[in-house]
């Protein structure tokens, strides 16, 4: 009876009636589709042969922990099954890209891999090669497993600069049409973006759009945007974390990202967006004005005067001694004179210069930003940290941009046009690619 209902149940799932093909069903399956086994292909241990190169367990599990250890905190199990299923494709797509690189003959010589290690150690650890080693170990990863990622970045660049770059053509035409747009926003504001891009096909967009709302998660909850773009982003920015740099609106040269980044604040995460050809998550590190000095570059020498309180002190003494303070500061005739107040009033002085507005607390800047040389901000601070003001001796004031020139303008549009072919030459080697599963 058993074996009768195996030949029924099949029996049916071959009886269903197709669909016709359309934009919502490309493929014309099935409204109701009966799965005739029980092998799930997203479950299966975390290895791979790739062109008979072996992709270990041992390689996902230390690119896994420089991810989860750019998160901050303990991710799931659940979500951490997704990041390892995650890691390896982007091992595969990795080994690819070296694969096809060595198959034009294009080597990415050691010495060059050890440098840009290097680099990112002294970017992290003060040039201490060692210290940089022993991170890696520490946190479940290693040396090798990160300068194999190096490896990988340095020869797909290679790759594309020799293979795909020299075809992409921008009209001159084009490229004076996109300055005379951003001169004609001048005082209107550029943005400072990082993006991660997810590729997508209309089969898979599904799946990479919840694989995208897991990684806007993980990303609000603290997790590293640099590292993620690093490891999951597929374009070419990747490669620098997802950072696009300076832009402005009329760079994104679509309507929609335009209309999404003119919205958002810095500090904002939006995500994942469909585009085309996959899903966008963008977050804003930064805006300023287009093609104006922005105050925020301004470079200040400031003297800081501030207070402290014994423990147990009240909090009608706070109050009275913070009015007095107040009114004191208000009362300085200048820089020259806040030493002698300050310790009349019992304050102490701090002189900091070469200090950018843009590096002070954001609920400062709007306030030392309207600040005459002479002035102070409002006191701030707490009981358990003193209170105190910040008065303006001096400030340099930073100097129009004048924006993109004609040739960097044009290699902005090029690497555009390189990423979208890179994006498609990176399929093709997926498809042609013999992969077994472990």
């Amino acid at each position: 009876m058993a074996g009768a209902g195996v030949v029924a149940t099949t029996t049916a799932a071959f009886g269903q009636q197709a669909a016709a093909p359309s934009a919502a069903n490309p493929l014309g399956l099935p409204d109701t589709v009966t799965l005739l086994g029980q092998a799930d292909p997203n479950v299966r241990k975390a290895t791979a042969v790739v062109n008979g190169q072996v992709i270990t367990g041992t390689d996902v599990a230390q690119r896994v922990a420089l991810l989860t250890n750019a998160s901050g905190s303990e991710l799931p199990e659940a979500e951490l099954q997704r990041v390892r299923m995650q890691v390896l494709r982007n091992l595969i797509d990795e080994t690819l890209q070296i694969q096809e690189a060595k198959a034009q003959e294009i080597e990415v010589p050691q010495a060059e891999v050890n440098n840009t290690y290097a680099r990112v150690a002294s970017q992290n650890f003060g040039q201490d090669l060692e210290a940089m080693d022993d991170y890696l170990i520490s946190i479940g990863s290693s040396p090798v497993s990160l300068k194999r990622q190096i490896e990988g970045e340095l020869a797909w660049q290679r790759l594309l600069r020799r293979n795909v770059q020299p075809f992409v053509n921008v009209a001159e035409e084009e490229v004076t049409e996109v300055i005379k747009r951003l001169e004609e926003s001048r005082g209107t504001e550029e943005y400072r973006v990082g993006e991660i891009f997810l590729e997508s096909t209309p089969q898979s967009a599904a799946q990479v759009e919840q694989n995208g709302r897991q990684i806007v998660e993980q990303l609000q909850q603290g997790a590293s945007f640099v590292a993620y773009a690093r490891q999951f982003s597929q374009a070419t920015t990747a490669a620098v974390g997802g950072d696009l740099g300076w832009i402005r609106l009329p760079q994104l040269r679509s309507p929609q990202l335009e209309s999404i980044v003119s919205e958002m604040q810095p500090g904002q995460l939006v995500g994942p967006v469909q585009i085309p050809g996959g899903y966008w998550i963008v977050y804003l590190i930064d805006k300023r004005q287009v093609l104006t000095a922005d105050p925020r570059d301004a470079v200040l020498s400031l003297k800081q005067i501030s207070i402290g309180f014994e423990p147990g002190t009240s909090e009608q003494e706070v109050t009275a001694r913070v009015q007095a303070f107040q009114q004191g500061v208000a009362a300085i005739a200048g820089c020259g004179a806040a030493d002698a107040a300050a310790a009349q009033l019992g304050a102490t002085v701090v002189t900091n210069d070469q200090i950018r507005v843009r590096s002070l607390p954001e609920q400062l800047q709007s306030s030392i930003i309207n600040l005459q040389v002479g002035q102070s901000t409002p006191p701030f601070g707490s009981v358990e940290d003193g209170v105190r003001v910040l008065m303006l001796c001096g400030r340099d004031d930073p100097e129009s941009s004048e924006g993109p020139n004609f040739d960097q303008m044009m290699a902005q549009i090029e690497d555009e046009r390189v990423n979208k072919r890179a994006q498609r030459y990176l399929r093709d080697l997926r498809n042609d690619a013999y992969i077994e599963y472990n």
